[in-house]
């Protein structure tokens, strides 16, 4: 025998064994059409990021799994921030993370959707994932009004203040069933084919530490410090047209938070507009610079009124 031979036959052998295919009854059966439950029992422990969409029968979901706290530094110089300008509005609501958020996230959605208003319908839940159906419809994919924004903005300063605008009315239509968003940035409101706004993204709530007013204010300072920079270098002029009319369906509490909040933050417009500092410092300087305008003007018509 040559033992050569011999051995490349047993090795070939292991290989044979490691590379068949597992038996039939080995394999788990694919989750059916319509049993979200399964699905997101099945593919939740696969998943390795946050978030990703899958196609399942003939539609596209979307799973969150559970993640971590996130870290303290965040909330200390909110925080910071908030005791410094004396804005309650300002405070820093924690995202809990792990099932903690699972279960806000859950209910905040449920919450929204039973009064109309157009947010991904929970699918399936557990502890350490949420399945979500996708907002868009007849597969057409949904966009994002921030990349309409910048799309925008490239085009005009009238393209710009008209997308701006669909912004400002779906916080309002938020706002008039009595309600409140978490994260009101522009990269969570979602451009349906059918050309209403969704809203996405509700790991906490800031309900839980917040005055409904100032759960409201916090949405309109949300966005504009999500849009404030391509605004200011568009037509700022304009856009505090159409922002005082977004508002006139706001309460006098939350106009009152508004004015404080303007007035308080007036000497942030004040910051260097360089790019070194970094985008942050340049979004905070162009939203004092806007509501500094933008109230100054409001300021100066009453005193004529008077």
């Amino acid at each position: 025998m040559n033992p050569l031979r011999s051995r490349a036959a047993r090795v070939q052998s292991r290989k044979g064994l490691a590379s068949a295919p597992a038996p039939l009854d080995a394999i788990a059966p694919l989750p059916q059409p319509g049993d979200y439950a399964a699905f997101l029992r099945s593919t939740l422990p696969q998943q390795p990021g946050g978030i990703a969409s899958y196609p399942f029968g003939g539609e596209r979901v979307w799973l969150k799994k559970a993640g971590p706290r996130h870290g303290r530094a965040r909330y200390h110089l909110m925080a910071l921030c908030a005791r410094i300008l004396r804005l309650d509005v300002l405070k820093p609501v924690p995202n809990p993370g792990g099932s903690a958020a699972i279960t806000i996230e859950a209910r905040r959605l449920t919450e929204l959707g039973d009064i109309g208003l157009r947010v991904p319908a929970v699918l399936a839940q557990q502890e350490d994932g949420l399945l979500l159906s996708d907002l868009g419809q007849s597969g057409r994919a949904p966009g994002m009004l921030q990349d309409r924004l910048e799309q925008a903005a490239n085009t005009s300063p009238a393209a710009l203040l008209a997308a701006w605008r669909e912004g400002l009315a779906a916080i309002a239509a938020v706002h008039a069933c009595g309600a409140y968003l978490s994260q009101a940035f522009a990269r969570n409101l979602v451009l349906c084919p059918d050309g209403v706004i969704g809203y996405i993204d509700f790991e906490d709530d800031p309900g839980e530490t917040l005055s409904l007013a100032e759960c409201q204010a916090r949405d309109w300072l949300s966005y504009l410090h999500s849009t404030a920079a391509l605004v200011d270098a568009a037509s700022p002029h304009t856009a505090g047209a159409h922002w005082r009319a977004a508002l006139t369906i706001a309460s006098d509490a939350v106009r009152q938070r508004l004015a404080l909040a303007a007035r308080r933050m007036r000497w942030l417009r004040h910051l260097p507009a360089s790019r070194r500092f970094g985008r942050d410092t340049q979004r905070i300087r162009a939203v004092a610079r806007l509501l500094a305008r933008w109230h100054d003007t409001d300021r100066r018509a009453r005193e004529r009124g008077h």
